[in-house]
């Protein structure tokens, strides 16, 4: 798996986890904590920008989720 694969997944994890809540974007922005504009939830679930750490954990606390939950991506054969 490549970076622009990985980067993809873990976008389409996030926005897995977000619609499972019912959350919009700007719902998931307020749940977060510090400032993160909404544009940048949406470059995140689209796999155009590379989250750090912290964005995930942020992310994660605010779905009431592991940021393992957000990582997952299927065995590589």
């Amino acid at each position: 798996m490549d970076k622009l694969d990985l980067l993809k997944r873990v976008g389409e994890n996030i926005k897995y986890q977000r619609e499972l809540k019912n959350l919009s974007q700007v719902e998931l922005v307020g749940l977060m904590e510090g400032n993160i504009d909404t544009t940048n939830i949406s470059r995140i679930e689209s796999g155009r920008t590379n989250p750090t750490i912290f964005t995930l954990y942020r992310i994660s606390k605010a779905l009431n989720i592991s940021v393992s939950k957000l990582l997952l991506v299927p065995e590589e054969i």
